[in-house]
């Protein structure tokens, strides 16, 4: 299929590649800090991964998902933080397709450009003359240090019914208010703090509707389901974070011993059925998540029952594959045995990152329940899938 061409993959690898001594001189940082160093950040942002899904027709790369799932993977597998805002900030790139071409000019015309997104809160709008005003707190904004524009989603007036139409509302960064919030286990590189705003004004230009709204740009990436788009920039983190965990066992198995054992780890034949069995689930679950997505990509034009099916099958192979990731990452843990509890070793961090990842909304296990509702028969629920 012309969607799963990935020619404009290998310059991205290869920045990742060249920034992997950097991201690991300076990991100790992510953690004390709670936040990517400057230095490691601006790297990220000048290799052009905080703008993966800017259009062509604005000077970006535009991926097409599949692409992007390549080097979101590529980017967790040297650290779970990094995989994290890579794809979020790639991903929040796509605002070139949904907002006005002068104001993401603008917006993008420097790489250091970060568009925090924010969705697990509702604010609310108010109209005014030549737009809104807007009062919210919004949690999980990851990037948030490095935040050059906020969106978060907004109703107008105070009442967040779940029939109210949402509106994603973008705010400048001197308009925002951070709040240090971001105290947890895992992903703790991503400083994903609360951020809040007051009585803000946003000019109607800047606010577009989250759902149904006609994008700017012809590209297909751009008329998928918003809430389907939103799911991917994160559920490709998890498999990554998994890759990373068979490549640090790999390595640490070549020289490790255990005692009472003849041998290195990699001459256990336990130890090879696990790797073997870490790396079929990895590959198994990978080409679901890739047939979703293909699947998502040929019915979003169709439309209907089976644009439908395919957002819900999408957001269940997003479910499995984050329970895939977190099974291989146990799995090579408990093989590594006292190896695994040390800050110092690379599958301690995949442990701990991993389950961060695996608790967001967009790969929450009741994304079963929608999947077998439709099997048999009933409507899925809910929309918000």
């Amino acid at each position: 299929m012309a969607n799963g061409k990935l020619e404009n993959v290998p310059p991205f690898l290869e920045a990742l590649r060249g920034l992997a001594p950097l991201i690991a001189e300076w990991r100790a940082a992510f953690d004390r800090d709670r936040r990517l160093p400057d230095v490691v950040f601006e790297a990220l942002a000048d290799a052009g991964l905080f703008r993966l899904w800017l259009p062509r027709s604005l000077g970006g790369p535009e991926l097409s998902p599949l692409e992007f799932m390549h080097v979101v993977e590529a980017a967790s597998a040297l650290d779970g933080s990094v995989g994290w805002l890579v794809g979020n900030g790639g991903g929040m790139s796509r605002v070139g397709g949904y907002l006005p071409a002068a104001i993401v000019r603008d917006w993008f015309a420097t790489p250091r450009t970060f568009v925090v997104s924010a969705t697990g809160a509702v604010g609310s709008a108010e109209r005014v003359d030549g737009g809104y005003r807007v009062t919210g707190r919004w949690p999980f904004g990851s990037g948030a240090p490095h935040g050059t524009h906020f969106m978060a989603l907004a109703t107008v007036g105070s009442d967040p019914a779940p029939d109210q139409p949402r509106l994603c509302v973008y705010f400048d960064a001197e308009q925002v208010t951070r709040h240090d919030t971001w105290h947890v286990s895992g992903l703790r590189g991503t400083g994903s703090s609360d951020f809040e705003v007051r009585d803000a004004f946003v000019p109607a230009e800047r606010v577009h509707t989250f759902l149904g709204h006609t994008p700017t740009e012809p590209g297909l990436l751009y008329r998928m389901p918003p809430l389907s788009v939103f799911a991917w920039t994160v559920s490709v983190v998890p498999l990554g974070i998994a890759q990373g965990a068979i490549d640090a066992f790999v390595s640490l198995a070549e020289n490790k011993t255990r005692l009472g054992a003849a041998g290195v780890l990699r001459d256990s034949e336990l130890v090879q059925a696990t790797v073997g069995r870490a790396e079929t689930q990895h590959r198994a679950t990978r080409a679901l998540l890739v047939e979703t997505m293909n699947e998502l990509m040929d019915a979003t034009d169709v439309g209907g029952e089976r644009l439908v099916r395919a957002r819900a099958r999408l957001r269940t192979a997003a479910a499995h594959a984050a329970e895939t990731a977190l099974h291989i990452v146990h799995m090579l843990a408990a093989e590594a045995g006292s190896a695994a509890i040390f800050e110092s070793g690379a599958l301690e961090r995949t442990v701990r990152d991993v389950q961060a990842a695996a608790k967001h909304v967009a790969m929450n296990p009741m994304s079963y329940s929608i999947g077998g509702r439709m099997l048999l028969g009933l409507d899925p629920g809910t929309t918000r899938f």
